[in-house]
This record gives C-alpha cells, sequence and structure tokens, in this order.
C-alpha cells in the first residue's frame, strides 16, 4: 500500500503519524519506504537522529523527493516495497498532490481546534481536483491528533470531521502526549520507547489497526 500523510494546515503532527506508521509497518515485518516530500525535511531529520541512536540499523529506507518526482519515484519504487509512507508538508503543494496520484490511502490528522478544521472545505476542494484524474481508488481517513483529554473541542470537531462528504472519520484520537516529542527528538518511535507510555501506544495502535483493518493489510 502507498500511504501519504497530508492535509492544507502546518502542526497538524503530520510527521509524527508518519513516522510513527513507517516503525509500525516495519515492525510487522514489512520492507517499507519512507518518503519525505516535505520541504521543512523533518521526516529527513528523524531518520537522521535515528540512525545515530540505532547504530545506523533503521529498520526503512528513506528518501527525499520533491514536485513531480514524488509521482514519478514513487511509481517506480513501488514494487521494491511492502508499504510506501509519503510525508507531505502543511500546505497544498505540487509535492503532495503527485503523492495523491500514486496514493492508495491518505491520512489527514486535524487538531480539535477551530482553525484547523475549518480547513476540511480546502481538503475537499483539492480532492475534487485531483480524484477525476487520479487512476486508482483513493481511500481517504481524517483523525484528530494531539487531541485534548477531555472538553467540547474534542466532540466539536470529531462532529465536524464525521459529516463531510469526501473524508471518512476514523473515531480512534491522538493525544497530545509528550512520549511523542520525547521519542521524536531520539528518531524513535512511541512503540519503542523506554519506559513505555501505555496510553500513547494504545493510541497509536489503535489508529492504524482500525485502518489496516478496513483495508486487509496484514
Amino acid at each position: 500500500m502507498i500511504f501519504t500523510v497530508g492535509g492544507v494546515k502546518g502542526g497538524s503532527g503530520k510527521t509524527t503519524i508518519a513516522t510513527n506508521l513507517v516503525i509500525y509497518l516495519s515492525k510487522m515485518g514489512s520492507d517499507v519506504l519512507l518518503v519525505d516530500a516535505d520541504d521543512q525535511e523533518t521526516a529527513t531529520d528523524f531518520t537522521a537522529w535515528r540512525e545515530e541512536t540505532k547504530d545506523g540499523n533503521i529498520g526503512y529506507t528513506a528518501v527525499k523527493l520533491t514536485g513531480e518526482s514524488v509521482r514519478s519515484q514513487v511509481l517506480k519504487l513501488q514494487e521494491k516495497y511492502d508499504h510506501i509512507v509519503i510525508d507531505t508538508g502543511g500546505r497544498d503543494t505540487n509535492s503532495q498532490r503527485a503523492a495523491l496520484y500514486v496514493t492508495d490511502i491518505y491520512l489527514l490528522p486535524f487538531n480539535p481546534r477551530s482553525f484547523d478544521v475549518w480547513t476540511v472545505p480546502k481538503v475537499e476542494k483539492l480532492l475534487s481536483e485531483i480524484l477525476p484524474a487520479k487512476p486508482s481508488p483513493l481511500a481517504v481517513y481524517a483523525f484528530l491528533n494531539r487531541a485534548d483529554p477531555r472538553g467540547a473541542d474534542n466532540d466539536d470537531a470529531a462532529e465536524l470531521l464525521g459529516q463531510t462528504e469526501r473524508l471518512t472519520f476514523i473515531d480512534c484520537p491522538i493525544g497530545g502526549r509528550k512520549a511523542f516529542s520525547h521519542a521524536a527528538a531520539k528518531g524513535l518511535s512511541v512503540l519503542e520507547m523506554n519506559p513505555i507510555d501505555e496510553k500513547a501506544v494504545s493510541e497509536i495502535n489503535g489508529l492504524f489497526q482500525n485502518i489496516l483493518k478496513l483495508h486487509e493489510v496484514s
């Protein structure tokens, strides 16, 4: 499968989701490629930190691609890997559009804040422009990331995302936990941290298991 983690709003935690997904798939025994298609190159930085932490044994392959090369190179590479995860920036860029043309599963993390959920119409507009020219189906999943421990913001955002036409809402929120930033600073997934944050691990496992179950990925 080819996954793209994207959106049109910065700060939603896309790279955190993308890198945790890569390591989750790798731990399943899959040969995984991580494509950094974000101009900020955060996924590339993550991989560099991971190489230092893991003495070079990072468990996946990583490349940096931008623009049209995201589409053309991923098409060439897809037969070499079990799964490909593309991390795109928080804007409507040529890189993200190129990624969507070859993607099977589009993951959209949203912070439970007004300015984030208000971008839904822009995402739907992007999809309306991409889908007619896309040669294969695209599954689109939205979910809450950096969610509050409690409060109305989560509920309001979940209700709005559940009413969208082109997005399928997955009710598996990822909390705004320090474990994610602490792990990322070492190039690790929360699945690898010691001591383990059980809640963070449960949330990540729950999200990915639900998505992969829908596509019978094992």
